[in-house]
């Protein structure tokens, strides 16, 4: 469980992120929603300790998030930016065993259990074929795919993404959700990540988190914000709910 007591940020005497309070599960689905300029990506920074807040305290565990080694940080959580690092040159199976680093340095010796966790990783995303490709030749799913087998061989109990569907067509945002979704099932690592398309984590989120105007404007299940009124709050703009035809859930429509 995260834990957020009276977080601020502030740039240029301007509040960019004010959260009073804020408790996160760490073993769901989590989304965290809302427009540009709303605080998403400030408090994500700030969950993986990318960003470290002018006043508060974040815990994670019910320990400070401050006091948390580097290695040890990097053991427990594992986050992915938006902008990713250049992994020019590599093949698959090289950047996915980058994420045993936390575990062996920069000079340890890979074990066979090591091998074993990459490969596992690789299997876990469907992405074998791959696995001896260089990084730039996969599409954009494929790449996306491989990235997070980095951060399942990493073995943290939490996966922080930030937009991890920004850079798909549709159809390849909707299999990343589900495959995400699964592993979450599966794997029982936690996940909470950013999205802009409010259906996509209204499918997919076991919980959610909006922002607007760097405060916490809803937190809860996906079906308590799926009605007109929070929706409209929310992005102020019209908008009007239709039922999903194959289940019980909404789809948010732009009026």
């Amino acid at each position: 469980m995260y834990k957020l007591t009276d977080v601020l940020i502030e740039r240029g005497q301007r509040a960019i992120l004010q959260v009073p309070q804020l408790a996160l599960p760490t073993n769901q689905l989590t989304v965290i929603l809302g427009h540009n300029g709303s605080g998403k990506t400030t408090l994500m920074q700030c969950l993986a300790r990318q960003l470290t807040p002018d006043q508060g305290e974040i815990c994670f565990t019910d320990k400070p998030l401050r006091t948390f080694s580097q290695r040890t940080l990097a053991q427990q959580i594992a986050f992915l930016p938006q902008q990713l690092p250049s992994s020019s040159g590599l093949i698959v199976e090289e950047l996915v065993q980058l994420g045993r680093f936390p575990w062996r340095g920069s000079w340890g010796r890979m074990q066979a259990s090591d091998h074993a966790i990459i490969h596992q990783a690789i299997h876990q995303v469907g992405i074998e074929p791959f696995a001896q490709q260089c990084i730039e030749e996969l599409s954009g799913g494929e790449r996306q795919r491989a990235w997070i087998a980095m951060l399942l061989a990493q073995q943290s109990p939490v996966l922080l993404l930030d937009e991890p569907t920004s850079a798909l067509d549709i159809s390849h945002q909707y299999e990343l959700m589900y495959l995400l979704q699964t592993l979450n099932r599966t794997t029982g690592q936690g996940m909470v990540l950013i999205l802009h398309d409010i259906n996509l984590a209204a499918r997919y989120a076991d919980h959610i988190v909006a922002m607007k105007q760097g405060k916490v404007f809803f937190q809860g299940a996906p079906k308590e914000l799926m009605q007109a009124g929070p929706l409209e709050a929310l992005y102020g703009i019209p908008m009007t709910l239709i039922q999903h035809p194959e289940n019980d859930s909404k789809v948010a429509i732009v009026c």
